[in-house]
Parts: structure tokens; C-alpha cells; sequence
């Protein structure tokens, strides 16, 4: 769905911010980007749906060279959230707002009429509320309807989750990650939250200074310290305290399966107490 061919890109008059950069997303993946601030996914991000082109290599969108392929032609099969919903969001109200994407691309007005009614039952929202008026959280998901209106193939998620509160953040990723399992969506998500990235995320792309350092599956690259202090950034919590604890938790990654290796741990123990009980009350002087 999406290839990056050795590729580079600066700004001009500054260092380059991607260097020589190759990786790929398959169709239906669920893949996020990590690293810290300055390592280059916000350009990775906008390279991937042609806002910008490289200078040197190429990026493929499902096969399509960005270089030879219209803006408005890669918008139709990749879709964008902005870190800020207050820099897409461009209509008076959430209905226009939904609608104007497909509009724009040309979809007749009885099917537009059809996606706009859908996304706003599906995010319940008002069709008559001024967005600018809404809170961080209804913002949020007023981009993210205006964006899934327009049927992509894939989305790229730029911290899709700051300023939201927990309740909103799983609102969102659980909707998204719904589409990924019915509708085969692919999704790219820029995430400074390991937490986020730990629950939803199959595979892990690690950046640094515009080049990647680590990419494998998000369980394998939680417990990578070597590739993760590169980037500077730590692994979920889960993760990090199972490394603590030793090869007895080397496959524990969640909750559940902590609390699994705890009380597998407690039970074995058990017979052991016994038996140190009985050896005790033996040899004890009667």
C-alpha cells in the first residue's frame, strides 16, 4: 500500500530531515511511527500522501509513483488527521464539514448525502453545531468523520490522540482499528504514546534524525532498548517492567498476560512453601 525507495528530502536551506529512508506498509496493516521530537515523522507523514515529494527516491502509494501522480489522485486513497483539528477543519458547520471532502473529489450529492448522515450517527455528532465551537475531543472526531467520508484506503494519524482525555483516545483508536478488521483499512500512526502504540499497533517503525533504526513487531521493538534508547524514547510501561522482572516474563506485553505470569508465579511457589513447612515442623526438637 504504501513504499518508501530510498528516499530523502530537505527543506530548503536546511539539513536534510529524511535520509535515504526505505520501508514498506502492506494493505490492512496497522503500523506506527516512533522517535522523538526532530526525528522526522511529521515529514515522513506528508511525504506519504504527496503533500510533499522527495528529492531524491521514490514513494509508492498502492503502486503509484508520487513523483508522477496528481495530489488530489493520492487524497482519494489516503486520508490524513492532523495533530490539530483546527488546521483541517473548514466549514461553518459539522454537516459542510463532513460533506465537503467527497464533494470536492466528486462524489454525486445523494451519496454524499448518505456518508455524511452515517459519519455523523456513527460519531454522534450534530450536523448543526459550528465545529470551532466544540471541545478538543468533538474536534477531533469531526476531522476524523470529514476524513473517513471520503473512503480511503488508508489513513495516516498524526498523534491522533493529544489533548484527548483516556475515554475519547479509545473511542477513536477502537473505531479506527473497527474499520482495519471490516473494511481492511490501512492505517499509519505517528504516536509519541507507547501505551497507544503497544495496544494497537502490529508493527513498529523507529526513526532517528530521518533515518530508521528498528522496525519489527510491536512486541519485539517494546523490549529493543538498544533501538528504543537510539530513538530516546521508553517502551510501554507493561513491557518495561517485564524486562525488569527477567526471562521468566520474556512473552508478557499486556495486562492480562502479566497478571497470567503473576499468578503462575505465586502458584508454583505454593507447593514449594509447603514443602519447606513440613521439612520445618520434621525437624523440629518435640
Amino acid at each position: 500500500m504504501l513504499k518508501f525507495d530510498h528516499v530523502s528530502f530537505s527543506y530548503p536551506g536546511m539539513a536534510q530531515t529524511v535520509k535515504d529512508l526505505s520501508f514498506e506498509i502492506h494493505p490492512g496493516e496497522i503500523v506506527a511511527m516512533i522517535g522523538s521530537n526532530g526525528a522526522g515523522k511529521s515529514t515522513v507523514s506528508r511525504l506519504a500522501n504527496g503533500l510533499l515529494r522527495p528529492d531524491s527516491g521514490h514513494v509508492y502509494v498502492d503502486g503509484a509513483d508520487t513523483q508522477k501522480t496528481r495530489t488530489s489522485a493520492i487524497a482519494k486513497k489516503v486520508g490524513f488527521l492532523f495533530q490539530n483539528p483546527d488546521r483541517q477543519i473548514c466549514q461553518n458547520t459539522v454537516r459542510e464539514e463532513i460533506a465537503f471532502g467527497p464533494r470536492v473529489q466528486g462524489v454525486p450529492e445523494n451519496e454524499i448525502q448518505e456518508r455524511t448522515e452515517a459519519m455523523l450517527e456513527t460519531f454522534e455528532l450534530d450536523g448543526d453545531w459550528f465545529p470551532f465551537t466544540r471541545s478538543r475531543g468533538e474536534r477531533q472526531r469531526i476531522a476524523l468523520a470529514s476524513v473517513l467520508a471520503c473512503h480511503p484506503r488508508m489513513v495516516i494519524l498524526d498523534e491522533p490522540t493529544t489533548g484527548l482525555d483516556y475515554r475519547e483516545c479509545i473511542r477513536i483508536m477502537d473505531f479506527i482499528t473497527g474499520l482495519n478488521r471490516e473494511k481492511g483499512l490501512t492505517v499509519l500512526m505517528v504516536s509519541h504514546d507507547m501505551e497507544l502504540v503497544q495496544e494497537y499497533a502490529g508493527r513498529v517503525l523507529v526513526l532517528t534524525d530521518g533515518h530508521l533504526v528498528g522496525e519489527g513487531p510491536t512486541g519485539q521493538i517494546m523490549k529493543d532498548m538498544s533501538v528504543l534508547g537510539q530513538a530516546h524514547v521508553l517502551p510501554a510501561q507493561i513491557p518495561m517492567l517485564a524486562l525488569r522482572f527477567g526471562d521468566r516474563f520474556a512473552d508478557v506485553y499486556t495486562v492480562e498476560e502479566m497478571t497470567e505470569a503473576i499468578r503462575r508465579q505465586v502458584d508454583s511457589s505454593i507447593p514449594n512453601r509447603f514443602a519447606m513447612d513440613e521439612s520445618a515442623e520434621k525437624g523440629a526438637p518435640r
